[in-house]
């Protein structure tokens, strides 16, 4: 059975953004897919936490896509886990609301790979620095997999901005198709080296 995937999409400036606006715009018209733009929906940050409830139930892969802001993400996605992901219906005693479903992120940094290295500007890793959010995923009893990463996103060619967005359809397509496990996904720092050519 294919999976039902939810993009919730939290960017402050998407208006600015090649990269994202590409890769929404190669996945918007797959009919497992619903893309759930937060700051188009909430400008005001008033979330509804029991329609984000009912939303996420339908779903089997949710995807948090975003730009990096300042080593983790923006702000309306943070209010969204805080409120949206609470005790009692997330995680707490006998709350198993989102166990078996899988959680991915997928984001944009400015630097270059190198620059989030140990040895880099950056001092870590993308995932390093988005650990809080696997954690979170844990607690919720969600399948965390590998986040799909694109670095020096600023500085990207139209070329490496459409590959981006093919491999970002690819992507999701093997996704939905794929019986998922989460030991298939265990040696893989990024979900970038999984998808299959």
């Amino acid at each position: 059975m294919k999976s039902r995937v939810l993009i919730l999409f939290a960017h402050p400036r998407f208006e600015d953004s090649q990269i994202h606006k590409a890769l929404i715009q190669r996945v918007r018209h797959s009919r497992s897919v619903h893309i759930h733009d937060l700051y188009e929906i909430y400008p005001a940050f008033n979330i509804d936490v029991y329609l984000e409830q009912r939303l996420l139930n339908k779903y089997d892969i949710i995807i948090w896509q975003h730009p990096v802001y300042w080593y983790s993400i923006p702000p309306l996605l943070k209010q969204w886990i805080d409120l949206v992901l609470s005790n009692g219906w997330a995680y707490g005693k006998n709350t198993h609301a989102l166990e078996g479903k899988y959680l991915l992120q997928v984001f944009s940094g400015g630097h270059t790979e190198q620059s989030y290295s140990q040895d880099g500007y950056d001092k870590r890793s993308l995932r390093q620095y988005m650990a809080c959010h696997e954690q979170t995923a844990k607690h919720c009893h969600l399948n965390y997999l590998p986040p799909y990463v694109i670095h020096d996103a600023h500085k990207l060619s139209a070329v490496d901005t459409l590959s981006f967005a093919h491999q970002y359809e690819r992507l999701l397509n093997q996704l939905i198709e794929t019986d998922l496990s989460k030991e298939d996904f265990s040696k893989y720092v990024y979900i970038n080296d999984w998808i299959k050519s």
